[in-house]
């Protein structure tokens, strides 16, 4: 099996790449993505703010994955989903994964778009067992948003980046109590915006410079005592769910240990960590356009 132009990755920026190398002139593209629908994490922000430097308004992440799929399917892109890219190799081959077994693939360009993957609390020297009820930021997004899970009523949110105000917005408004949005720095990490929209508005307390430094709870989390970071004191505060929200880190492992070799390109976030979707769809289309241009010649 072969194809010009592979690219791993179906999000907003894997999507945005296949466009532009398709609009420059590559006509043999391959999208690939293992999960079943394509939009990566969008599909799962139900909440505004996407889309407007791209279309001029604020869209949520289910309506802008619409309207950026719409262009793809007017393209000659083929679209693999539910495909898992096992491993890429030196010689430009790659085997994939999919329900009818393994398949291998010899690719001329490799646009690599897989996004990046979240800190979890393993990250930190936090103390304590590993009950249940700590969930990462985009975890917790997606049980709420796409498989209508309750995940907890108490709810402490550790770190303070846009992800994080976010699903403390939408706790609120799941009708749950958000006790804190815990910050080791001196100031909130998220963007402004996002603190007059998530926090401001349900009086949400920002503590910041102060951490978890140990986890309490057998079979389910019952509190966590907080470090402050400027006097040494610690507290316990009880609750019944953590959702950690520690950034992000740009997913390569597919192609580590491979170098840089002149078939390889990143894209998005996993080239690094944007913090718009806008900014990272800008990206993947000057490298989509660049590597199509290639290709077409």
């Amino acid at each position: 099996m072969k194809t010009e132009l592979l690219i791993v990755g179906a999000g907003a920026a894997g999507i945005a790449a296949a466009l532009s190398a398709w609009e420059a002139g590559c006509r043999d593209i391959l999208l690939v993505d293992r999960r079943e629908k394509p939009g990566g994490i969008l599909p799962q922000c139900l909440h505004e703010g996407f889309g407007l430097a791209t279309y001029g308004m604020e869209l949520s992440g289910p309506e802008y994955t619409d309207r950026i799929t719409e262009r793809l399917a007017h393209t000659g892109v083929r679209l693999a989903l539910g495909t898992e890219v096992l491993k890429v190799r030196g010689d430009r081959t790659a085997v994939l994964s999919d329900r009818g077994g393994l398949t291998e693939l010899h690719f001329e360009r490799l646009i690599l778009a897989a996004g990046c993957r979240e800190r979890s609390i393993g990250s930190l020297p936090v103390a304590g067992t590993r009950p249940a009820g700590i969930f990462t930021a985009g975890q917790a997004q997606e049980m709420m948003n796409l498989r209508g899970q309750d995940l907890g009523r108490e709810v402490l949110i550790l770190g303070s980046g846009d992800l994080g105000l976010i699903m403390a917005r939408q706790f609120v408004l799941a009708g749950k109590h958000v006790i804190a949005v815990i910050e080791k720095e001196s100031r909130c990490g998220g963007m402004a915006r996002n603190v007059r929209r998530c926090i401001e508005p349900y009086r949400i307390p920002i503590r910041c410079r102060t951490t978890v430094s140990a986890i309490h709870g057998e079979g389910r989390i019952c509190g966590v005592t907080l470090r402050h970071l400027d006097s040494g004191a610690e507290e316990l505060l009880p609750c019944d769910t953590l959702v950690t929200a520690l950034g992000l880190i740009p997913d390569r492992e597919l192609v580590r240990g491979l170098g840089d070799p002149d078939w390889l390109f990143l894209a998005g976030n996993c080239h690094r960590v944007h913090d718009l979707a806008d900014s990272a769809v800008a990206e993947a289309e000057t490298v989509g356009t660049r590597v199509g241009g290639e290709l077409a010649v």
